[in-house]
């Protein structure tokens, strides 16, 4: 049912109407289904089925690709060369520009993050402060990295496996494996115990 609906909702011209109905279809599916439900799984699939379904419809629609097991837990929204690996897990993402984003598998981010992957021409254009061209630099995060609430990703920003990210961070240029980093611009502060983390990766005792 909550398919259908969806495919005759991407008709609708007006984005902010088509969150609306999808977020009260979403609360009255899943208090009815909750209501008749007695077992906690299968209460817990539906509630991660539909608010998926409507936190991250627009990363649905849009997404290049996306891998199996994505959660969305808040308003997020990606571009059309946005590519998702599995289990990407986002609670309020905005990817914008038309650079290319890539995001690895078993990746968590806070609130309010962003990642912009294009930038005002206001070094070579023909006017000032900028022209009306834009720089394209793709996006890149690796597998099994945490970010923070309130991150921005800036264009042409690559981040190794592992990494972390504090909250508030402003991130550009490339961050290596199993950093933890944080700041404006952001820093790195130490490494992760990445003994531990490998111990765990091959283990396969991903979350």
């Amino acid at each position: 049912m909550i398919n259908i609906i969806i495919k005759w909702l991407n008709r609708i011209k007006s984005y902010d109407l088509t969150i609306w109905v999808l977020v009260k279809l979403t609360d009255f599916l899943t208090l009815t289904k909750f209501d008749k439900q007695k077992k906690k799984n299968k209460k817990t699939k539906l509630f991660v089925k539909y608010r998926t379904q409507t936190l991250g419809f627009d990363v649905i629609k849009n997404a290049k690709s996306i891998g199996k097991g994505f959660w969305c837990g808040g308003f997020s929204s990606v571009t059309k060369n946005t590519v998702l690996k599995d289990y990407v897990n986002f609670n309020g993402m905005k990817v914008m520009g038309n650079g290319n984003c890539t995001i690895g598998s078993y990746f968590h981010s806070g609130i309010d993050c962003l990642i912009i992957t294009q930038n005002h021409n206001y070094d070579k254009g023909s006017m000032i402060p900028y022209d009306k061209t834009y720089i394209y630099k793709d996006v890149i995060i690796e597998d099994f990295v945490w970010m923070g609430s309130k991150v921005t990703i800036l264009p042409g920003t690559k981040i190794g496996e592992g990494a972390i990210i504090q909250a508030g961070a402003v991130v550009h240029g490339e961050i290596p494996p199993y950093a933890i980093i944080g700041g404006n611009p952001a820093n790195i502060i130490k490494y992760r115990d990445i003994e531990h983390f490998k111990k765990l990766k091959n283990e396969g005792k991903f979350y």
